[in-house]
C-alpha cells in the first residue's frame, strides 16, 4: 500500500502524542476467508497508573483517510 502524504505528518503527531509506533502497516491476514486487509499504523501507549495500581497498555490502530 502506498502511503499518502498525510502518513507522516500523522504518524510524527502521535508519536509526539506519546504514542509507540508498533507496525507500520498493519497487516491483517484470513487464509480461511482469502482476505487481507492493511491498516495504516498499530500504535500503543503505556498509561502511567496512579497509587498502587499497575501500568495498563492502551492500543490503537489508526487508518487515515483525506479527500
Amino acid at each position: 500500500m502506498a502511503k499518502d502524504f498525510y502518513h507522516t505528518i500523522v504518524r510524527e503527531a502521535l508519536e509526539r502524542d506519546g504514542w509507540k509506533i508498533t507496525h507500520d502497516p498493519f497487516i491483517i491476514k484470513s487464509e480461511r476467508l482469502n482476505a487481507r486487509v492493511e491498516i495504516d499504523l498499530a500504535l500503543e501507549k503505556t498509561l502511567i497508573a496512579e497509587k498502587d495500581t499497575p501500568a495498563g497498555i492502551r492500543s490503537i490502530m489508526v487508518d487515515q483517510k483525506f479527500y
